[in-house]
């Protein structure tokens, strides 16, 4: 079985799962798949052409409230950002070409930092190279990867497999083929993982 964090770096609560996730993983002998999409094209199926926290105002109040919350439950810094959602398209490539490299999650949590702590544009390439430096790696070439073909046919083929495994939103956990939808099921997904691998 693998155990697959499905996430989106424009998603408000996929932020604290990448914060914290290797962390319990690896409390449990657990390797995590690193794994971007795009939500935005599930959205537009579903007929929305902007986050429904944006759409739907008094559900947005909530869960900027709601993840202010739990950061801090968590010991997370959390800064509201003054754009939401922000493009992670680049991230999210760089994230599917080097899928088996070590330094992922470390550059995952970067990003979402520079989004969610830093208020920074991650669609700016010059972000992205900064959360590339700080892990001393060679970021004109990984920024470069990024934008190749088949950086972009990954990510597509990537969100059209999250919308065959029926993912409708991030973060989204698959333990083997079980789902577990959202940044409060990930310590049942990571059990419920454990105790299948070990039945």
């Amino acid at each position: 079985m693998t155990f697959t964090f499905w996430f989106e770096f424009a998603s408000t609560y996929s932020y604290p799962a990448a914060m914290r996730l290797e962390h319990m993983a690896a409390e449990r002998g657990i390797e995590v798949r690193w794994q971007p999409f795009l939500l935005g094209p599930i959205f537009k199926a579903q007929g929305w052409n902007d986050s429904p926290f944006n759409l739907y105002p008094a559900k947005g109040r909530y869960m900027w409230r709601d993840v202010e919350r739990l950061c801090e439950r968590d010991g997370i810094r959390f800064r509201h950002p003054s754009q939401f959602p922000r493009s992670g398209l680049l991230a999210a490539r760089i994230v599917v070409m080097h899928a088996d490299e070590a330094w992922v999650p470390a550059f995952v949590r970067s990003v979402y930092r520079a989004n969610f702590e830093h208020d920074e544009d991650i669609a700016d390439p010059q972000v992205i190279a900064d959360c590339l430096a700080e892990l001393k790696l060679d970021a004109e070439a990984v920024l470069e990867e990024g934008q190749r073909p088949e950086a972009k046919a990954a990510l597509r083929e990537a969100t059209g497999r999250a919308v065959e495994l029926g993912i409708f939103g991030a973060p989204f956990f698959m333990a083997g083929d079980e789902p577990f939808w959202g940044y409060d099921r990930m310590e049942q997904a990571l059990a419920w993982y454990a105790s299948q691998r070990s039945a």
